[in-house]
């Protein structure tokens, strides 16, 4: 008898799986299937809180990077995203997976500086005072430390005037680092201030992480892709996406939909890496891919992407949120690097499957598939209906509200009240 897949597997024998190969205790379990968070916790994460909103939780599989096997989980209302995911992470598995790396962990805190007489002077100032500057940041964390004091001339593009940022570099090791950046510039701003002479305004973190770049690599068979042609139709699409903007989006948008899903699912900042990414798809001065794509000497497609990633594991909302906790505990990771080449990865698996998808047989072949099910539980179909219903719709090709509560009322399950707002079907 062959072994189930994941995604045939019943929810007890999905949780039976992770929790063996993560860990997880009763506890946590019960967890992944009730309200992970009481409203007393809710009201004290946010202001006016009247409540929690859920998104599914699912798990990608066949990931292999840097030679270990991971459970990827992703947190994502967007069907077909976590299959893909999967699917392209197997066709990169039978040539070793991937490959990632992500050195540092360095962010800088910016502190801006105006109405200076003498900007280079200014700048001398603070020079002279790396030294002292950064032992006072240093009080700020055991842990987290300053390592680098500098400065540089900001054109003020809305008047023609000059301001002086400077800028400090802080190694965050296993953390994002943003409050005790905060801290480190709010600290150092009075004292810049007045070795300066100028008016300090804003002291304050950078998201845009360029010292804390995580890149991933995969090499795909071109027989398991469908062919040398796939290959060139798959290069083909990237030419696109590297030349023109509005492709360029889209392109990266489906990468996000990976790296957000993820970092979702373990209590990081997405918004902030998403701010990051496009802006350093837009590093050459025009907005491109943010992967790459070529082919090998023997026609494989060898994929990668470069991406900034101010990723933790440890502070933040992981050491709050009990389902962050429990993705973290999913992936094993021991370390923000190797949460950041995890992420990367992900959005690399998400990127290859929808190009492939798109240059061939077209995103929506397998998307509404499952976006079927989506309408046929708006309509109200439960339990096994759903699939019946979907399947039904996805067989004649018209997947829509309407079409979901014919199919039902053919079929029985509940009165014909499809007079009733059918315009508006999503």
């Amino acid at each position: 008898m062959t072994e189930k897949k994941f995604y045939q597997m019943s929810l007890e024998e999905r949780l039976s799986l992770i929790a063996a190969k993560s860990g997880l205790t009763k506890n946590e379990i019960s967890t992944v299937v009730n309200h992970p968070l009481s409203f007393d916790k809710i009201d004290k994460m946010v202001e006016n809180a009247i409540g929690s909103f859920s998104l599914p939780l699912g798990i990608a599989t066949n990931f292999v990077i840097n030679g270990k096997e991971y459970l990827v989980p992703m947190a994502i209302e967007e069907p077909s995203v976590i299959a893909a995911a999967s699917h392209a992470a197997k066709l990169a598995r039978s040539k070793g997976g991937f490959k990632a790396s992500a050195k540092n962990s360095i962010m800088r805190g910016q502190i801006q500086v105006t109405n200076l007489l003498d900007i280079k002077k200014a700048t001398q100032a603070i020079s002279k005072s790396k030294e002292s500057l950064l032992k006072v940041a240093n009080s700020v964390s055991k842990n987290v430390k300053a390592v680098d004091l500098k400065s540089r001339v900001v054109d003020n593009d809305i008047d023609g005037t000059k301001m002086l940022l400077a800028e400090i570099y802080v190694d965050c090791k296993d953390s994002m680092g943003a409050n005790t950046i905060n801290t480190m510039c709010e600290l150092l701003g009075p004292k810049i201030q007045q070795k300066t002479g100028g008016k300090v305004i804003l002291k304050i973190l950078s998201n845009y992480a360029t010292e804390r770049i995580a890149i991933s690599k995969a090499t795909f068979k071109k027989e398991e892709l469908g062919g040398a042609d796939i290959v060139d139709r798959i290069l083909s699409a990237f030419a696109l996406a590297f030349s023109d903007t509005h492709r360029a989006v889209t392109h990266n948008k489906g990468i996000m939909n990976g790296i957000d899903a993820v970092c979702i699912a373990t209590g990081q900042d997405f918004r902030a890496i998403e701010a990051a990414a496009h802006a350093y798809a837009s590093r050459d001065g025009k907005y491109r891919s943010l992967t790459s794509f070529s082919k090998s000497s023997n026609g494989d497609l060898v994929g990668k992407i470069e991406i900034p990633l101010s990723v933790g594991i440890v502070g933040g909302i992981s050491t709050v949120h009990p389902m962050a906790k429990m993705g973290l505990k999913i992936l094993g990771v021991k370390s923000a690097s190797e949460l950041a080449c995890v992420i990367a990865s992900a959005g690399l698996a998400q990127n290859l499957a929808a190009v492939r998808a798109l240059s061939t047989e077209g995103i929506q072949k397998g998307h509404m598939k499952l976006h079927a099910k989506n309408i046929a539980v708006a309509a109200g179909a439960t339990g096994k209906i759903v699939d019946l219903v979907s399947e039904a719709m996805y067989k004649q090709s018209k997947i829509s509200l309407d079409s979901a509560r014919r199919i039902l009322h053919d079929l029985g399950t509940v009165k014909d009240d499809s007079s009733k707002n059918t315009k508006n079907t999503p």
